[in-house]
């Protein structure tokens, strides 16, 4: 393990964060770095780790203890996030199942669906994912197609997602279907589907540019039979429960580009001072401690913005918009601190076998999931001129009653 480089936190301050923070870099190095290699040859991890993950707690941190969870908040689940990305292993998918899956479950679950679900989630043994990607819309969640025809005594499911992060391994899909009650259109609905049911089928995981023990697939819906009590939440009302949780998908993922940037300068930084060139090692050039000074600079201000959704989010007060600008401007960090580490590794920096060709390669999807970038500064200037659109109006009239 490499040094770690002096980035200042506010949110981490506790014994219980340190004790984490432990124990996942111990989990890490232990049950994560020996397999990841054979992992990517294999296009997806083993059930083991996952497993593991839940024996040790580091599942679903703030699912409530009658659950099966630890009842912490969300500032534990980011701790995580940033570790794993730090350590530069992209095979586990448990952000994707600890934060953006089980809130669905959390907020419009059932009690009988809490019940069954969240404990085996918990310890691992099942494996969840969720499908709102199709091939035809991209990030346009209005325009999907995947259908669920209410049948009376049941729904039955037909249609395609791509780009399911845990598809392949998944034993649960939470899936966003645009539901039909008397052939009349009621809007998107979502529902959970188990791996089992007859007419649920994935293709082979996708052989990606990088996160290639990431088993990302197709999932496929052939006139599947979902009982009633399948349907999560209220029919029709699945837009809205999206949109409500895109803010902590995008925080998280602002975290791992966080975590990820940080790694990549911590690892730099070690193979520069170990590295030489012209009789001295290459962190005593210059234009190396000008570029690491660069870096280590965006990185503390990225952080500390993070920092502070973080807080806004523990307070509800995260806003669309902010977490639209966490996660464009911490995933082009990134990338950022990436492409500039690699240029310091020089030849040796394109070897898969270093750490930073790796997060070269896994990394730039960063940009593009959860909303692409450029969707991110819509939103955001969206808000702004909603805004002062408002403020306009709202001038003219007192303008207009004077």
């Amino acid at each position: 393990m490499y040094a770690a480089i002096k980035i200042k936190r506010t949110i981490y301050n506790t014994e219980e964060h340190e004790m984490l923070r432990k124990t996942m870099q111990q989990f890490i190095e232990k049950e994560i770095a020996p397999y990841h290699a054979q992992w990517e040859e294999d296009g997806m991890v083993s059930r083991e780790v996952w497993k593991k993950a839940g024996e040790m707690g580091l599942l679903c941190l703030d699912v409530a203890t009658e659950y099966g969870g630890s009842g912490l908040d969300f500032s534990f689940n980011a701790l995580i996030t940033e570790e794993m990305s730090r350590a530069g292993y992209t095979g586990p998918g448990f952000f994707l199942h600890s934060d953006i899956v089980v809130p669905y479950i959390i907020d419009h679950g059932t009690d009988e669906q809490k019940k069954y679900w969240l404990p085996r989630m918990c310890s691992g043994e099942v494996i969840t994912a969720i499908g709102m990607t199709e091939p035809g819309c991209g990030s346009d969640l209005q325009a999907l197609k995947t259908n669920a025809v209410d049948m009376g005594d049941h729904y039955l499911l037909n249609g395609q997602k791509t780009f399911i992060t845990n598809g392949y391994m998944s034993d649960m899909a939470i899936i966003a279907a645009r539901t039909f009650v008397n052939d009349k259109d009621n809007g998107i609905s979502l529902f959970i589907v188990e791996a089992t049911r007859e007419g649920f089928s994935k293709g082979k995981p996708f052989k990606k540019v990088g996160m290639k023990a990431q088993d990302t697939c197709e999932l496929f819906f052939d006139n599947v039979i979902l009982p009633k009590e399948n349907l999560l939440g209220e029919a029709g009302k699945g837009f809205i429960y999206m949109m409500q949780k895109l803010g902590r998908e995008r925080l998280s993922v602002a975290l791992m580009g966080i975590g990820g940037a940080e790694g990549a300068l911590e690892n730099t930084i070690q193979y520069t001072l170990s590295r030489t060139a012209f009789k001295q090692p290459i962190a005593a050039f210059q234009n190396t401690q000008f570029k690491f000074a660069e870096l280590a600079t965006q990185l503390q201000i990225h952080q500390t913005f993070c920092d502070r959704c973080v807080e806004l989010f523990l307070a509800d007060e995260l806003t669309a918009e902010t977490a639209s600008m966490a996660k464009y401007s911490c995933t082009d960090l990134h990338q950022q601190v990436v492409d500039e580490c690699m240029q310091l590794h020089g030849g040796y920096g394109y070897i898969w076998e270093y750490y930073i060709a790796r997060a070269y390669a896994d990394n730039r999807v960063a940009r593009i999931y959860a909303g692409t970038n450029e969707i991110m500064k819509l939103l955001i200037s969206r808000g702004l001129l909603k805004e002062l659109y408002e403020a306009q109006k709202k001038q003219k009239a007192q303008a207009a009653s004077v």
